[in-house]
């Protein structure tokens, strides 16, 4: 058996390299270590509120821009809707709230209407990032091209090297002149880094202006929605995305990769397989590949990556509530809160090492526009501030859940302060730290935006495509361009079209990967008004364990409102028994009604098995 490609990690680069691939008649393997695709695109169940993972909102939406006719190729457009967020942020505060609305015209009054005195810095400030995202998306996508126009760079594109020179603390010290106007223009710095005086101007300008230009978009119904349309596309082509497979491998012979061995995330007692192919996209985080790697190939790029720097990482408190939060006077979708200890711009990286009850952080009301993640009486909700590995390394179990716990009460606490009510309407609250980031996507340190976007690793300096390996190539958030959907979405598309450039490949047949944990529904069984029973033939290698739990993900569900098609279920039946059986609670849940829908011969796909 053999794959032209095999992509290992299902993040929107990896799922999008793919889907490309696959568009260019390709055959498609994907390995993702998660028993759903997507990475920090996911959502997950709490009740009946679908809880967004990462996404808050998604720039580079413009009719002909690059990211739309790419989406249009995959046929996202048709499978997925996007919902423009009302504004692009308010920054709240004891003093007048601080719009920042969509639109270059817009905005750029409404800065000046607030700062007058800086008028010529502001407009400044517009025309620099407006003519980054201009150059950025316009520059030449080979390393010749590149290197031939380069000394004629401050001519043809005088706005991104004006930027690639700055961070954005040393762009704004020069040309703003008052303190409040620069916090303004970085309340939302958590998206993309944590100090304005480490983060590349370049790269910062080129998602805020596409967020000015176009506006922000949500996914309705969450982000999972795009990542499973990619997965299904690349399996309608002819590909296979199995879920729950951890890459161990990278199997190398005369300096080119030629497969990868992998083995099942949830079931130890299974044996590695290992599949041959063409080449390979390593979607993971970059750090993690030298593990993978034969010498010399892995201290080559231990000592590539070696004095590179990660990015920080996310604290999020997903919220539930009983209620709209208009009546607690929740006015914008994304609100910026900031820290009492706040004045200057250079506080701003200090205020994210200090105590959470002074931390500066981001709550976002779902509810203030149509996101389909709550039922219509209720809204969904989240509050989003910088965080790191390191504040919640070294801690028990109990420790970790105690401090959880802690920063939990103290961000409700400043949230009811904000408006007041609004705590007594919240019926759901769960906090990710980066250890939770780490754990479901093996970012180290929970990286979410991969290597730190410094002047040193931003740009043209950030690794991309096959630096190391004629056939292995690179494409995440830790690669070019970044992090973010739109980073990592194009990151993605960029090593496909560089990989269909190449021309790396050889006949394959259409033989797939049999995945032996999709099985088939025996039987359907009422045993009362509130428990359904369903057997299912027993996976390959199963192993009963006592207490066990499995994921019984359905493939096909009839019935898909405010839910996900799986759950953690624990196995009714014995190591005796030929088939599978689970006991499903018949709670007036989508996935409860396409329990009792499914039929006879109806597909699953079961993980497990977990104690």
């Amino acid at each position: 058996m053999k794959y032209n490609t095999i992509i290992i990690g299902g993040g929107l680069a990896g799922l999008t390299a793919g889907a490309t691939l696959s568009k260019f008649g390709k055959k498609v393997l994907l390995l993702e270590q998660h028993h759903k695709p997507g990475g920090c695109a996911t959502t997950f169940k709490r009740g009946d509120l679908i809880i967004e993972v990462g996404l808050h909102e998604m720039s580079g939406l413009a009719e002909n821009s690059k990211l739309m006719n790419l989406l249009k190729m995959l046929n996202v457009d048709k499978n997925v809707q996007f919902q423009q967020v009302p504004e692009f942020y308010a920054v709240l505060s004891d003093k007048k709230d601080f719009v920042f609305p969509h639109g270059f015209e817009a905005a750029t009054k409404a800065l000046i209407d607030r700062y007058p005195e800086d008028e010529k810095g502001i407009k400044r400030f517009i025309k620099l990032i407006a003519g980054v995202r201009k150059e950025g998306v316009s520059l030449p996508r080979t390393p010749l091209k590149r290197k031939l126009i380069y000394p004629l760079m401050p001519l043809l594109y005088p706005n991104l090297v004006e930027a690639s020179r700055h961070t954005v603390g040393s762009w704004l010290d020069k040309y703003i002149t008052n303190e409040n106007a620069k916090l303004d223009l970085v309340a939302h710095i958590g998206y993309w880094g944590d100090d304005p005086y480490t983060l590349s101007m370049f790269y910062y300008s080129m998602p805020f202006s596409g967020f000015i230009e176009n506006g922000g978009h949500f996914i309705k119904g969450g982000s999972q929605q795009l990542s499973d349309h990619l997965a299904a596309y690349i399996e309608k082509q002819g590909g296979s995305v199995l879920l729950g497979q951890k890459a161990e491998k990278i199997v190398t012979e005369n300096g080119r990769v030629t497969g990868v061995t992998f083995h099942d995330s949830f079931n130890e007692s299974l044996e590695p397989v290992t599949i041959s192919c063409d080449n390979i996209v390593a979607n993971c985080a970059v750090p993690l590949v030298p593990a993978m790697l034969d010498e010399p190939h892995a201290s080559s790029l231990k000592q590539k990556i070696g004095l590179q720097t990660n990015s920080c990482s996310l604290l999020c408190l997903y919220l539930g509530f009983k209620t709209n939060l208009e009546i607690f006077g929740v006015k914008y979708y994304s609100n910026y809160i900031q820290g009492d200890d706040v004045n200057t711009l250079k506080d701003v990286h200090l205020n994210q090492l200090g105590d959470w009850s002074k931390r500066s952080f981001i709550f976002v009301d779902y509810g203030r526009i149509d996101a389909q993640l709550a039922p219509p009486e209720k809204s969904v909700g989240a509050i989003c501030g910088v965080d790191y590995l390191k504040n919640w390394e070294g801690l028990s179990k109990d420790e970790y859940k105690a401090k959880k716990e802690e920063v939990a009460q103290i961000l409700l606490q400043r949230l009811e302060k904000q408006f007041p009510g609004i705590r007594e309407s919240i019926e759901y609250y769960e906090v990710a730290t980066p250890k939770t980031i780490q754990r479901f996507t093996s970012n180290p340190d929970g990286s979410v935006y991969g290597f730190t976007q410094s002047k040193e690793q931003s740009g043209m300096k950030r690794l991309r495509n096959n630096f190391l390996i004629p056939n292995l190539y690179f494409a995440s958030a830790w690669t070019f361009p970044g992090g973010g959907f739109e980073g990592t979405i194009m990151a993605g598309f960029l090593a496909a079209l560089q990989m269909n450039r190449d021309k790396i490949w050889s006949e394959c047949d259409d033989t797939k990967y049999d995945d032996h944990r999709i099985v088939s529904l025996l039987e359907r069984k009422k045993i009362d008004n509130q428990t359904l029973a369903l057997s299912f033939e027993k996976p390959t290698g199963f192993q009963h364990k006592k207490g066990q739990y499995s994921i019984l993900n359905l493939l096909n569900p009839k019935v898909t409102e405010l839910d996900l098609p799986y759950r953690w279920l624990p196995v009714d039946s014995s190591a005796k028994e030929d088939t599978l059986r689970f006991h499903v609670e018949l709670d007036d849940s989508s996935f409860s009604k396409s329990c009792e829908l499914i039929d006879i011969g109806d597909q699953a796909m079961i993980f497990g098995p977990m104690s």
